[in-house]
């Protein structure tokens, strides 16, 4: 077993000619977390796990997976589904699956029981013997996430790997990633759509040009954003304290009025409403709205950067 973090880079930069496309990164992932990977296209997502699973080398600094330098020696431990899908077209899909499973160390057997196993369990049993190139998209999608996981990784690595992918088979591969994670594996994936993030991750980390701009847990990238209320109450509340502004919405008659407030970083909701309380502010509505994770993507990167 590794000791330390199941993956860590230090000061790690990818040059291609001019191009920075990573730029002094440094983060680690513990053993057993589920950890994203956020950036919009072009951010050094793809790069930095291609340098990780020892495809690209690093123009300077160090990368540790499972406790020893990226490479071959690894691949037994390892699990990687690429963003660029493909599988050899002429394979069945029990032979694919299996071929995996050799690769990353197994036996025959194993490789082909664990293979008929998976295909069960993601509803391909009847297309075993069926060639790749006979299969759905959708199919061929599940068979190379089953040559991803066969071994049982105890790292396992994704890139975009809901791409393309339909609702049904989207949440098949969350129900992959939990599975894997319950049974005690290292998951990375790289994604920039947030809300995936937001369902599955113990924590995270923001890229942007090469450059990492956040890392850590969901509730910690929120309080990078104050919070902002919704509020019916009577009387202006801008000048109570840890109100940063209102913005004034309907009229409810009577004095009431909606009114929308962000909130002093550092200060809580319950903060305001406990003061509210203690000073009789009438209230009819007191609602919290925290920021999603795409509210921090755009605060954090820029809406340009986002798009890209």
């Amino acid at each position: 077993m590794a000791s330390g973090p199941a993956l860590a880079l230090e000061h790690v930069s990818k040059t291609f000619g001019d191009l920075a496309a990573v730029d002094d990164l440094s983060f680690a992932v513990r053993e057993g977390e589920v950890f994203g990977f956020l950036g919009g296209n072009g951010a050094g997502k793809t790069t930095s796990l291609r340098m990780v699973l020892d495809i690209i080398r690093p123009t300077s600094g160090s990368i540790s997976v499972l406790g020893r330098p990226p490479g071959r020696e690894n691949a037994v431990h390892l699990g990687f589904l690429p963003e660029e899908r493909g599988l050899y077209r002429s394979m069945s899909a029990l032979d694919t699956i299996t071929y995996f499973g050799r690769l990353k160390g197994m036996s025959p057997g194993d490789a082909r029981t664990e293979g008929l196993a998976l295909l069960d369990r993601f509803g391909l049993s009847n297309f075993a013997k069926s060639t790749m190139d006979k299969l759905s998209k959708g199919m061929a999608q599940k068979v190379q996430l089953a040559t991803a996981v066969v071994n049982s990784p105890r790292l396992l690595i994704l890139d975009e790997p809901f791409s393309g992918l339909d609702p049904v088979n989207q949440g098949l591969l969350e129900d992959e990633i939990k599975r894997a994670s319950a049974k005690g594996a290292t998951v990375v994936f790289s994604t920039h759509v947030m809300q995936h993030a937001e369902r599955l991750c113990d924590r995270l980390l923001l890229l942007a040009k090469g450059q990492k701009r956040f890392e850590g847990t969901l509730d910690e990238a929120r309080d990078l954003l104050p919070a902002r209320l919704t509020v019916t109450a009577r009387g202006d509340l801008g000048a109570l304290p840890g109100v940063a502004s209102v913005e004034a919405g309907t009229e409810r008659g009577e004095g009431w009025r909606d009114q929308t407030i962000s909130l002093a970083p550092g200060v809580q909701a319950g903060d305001l409403l406990e003061h509210c309380t203690a000073n009789g502010v009438a209230l009819r509505r007191f609602e919290e709205r925290r920021p999603s994770l795409h509210d921090v993507f755009l605060y954090m990167v820029g809406p340009q950067e986002a798009r890209a």
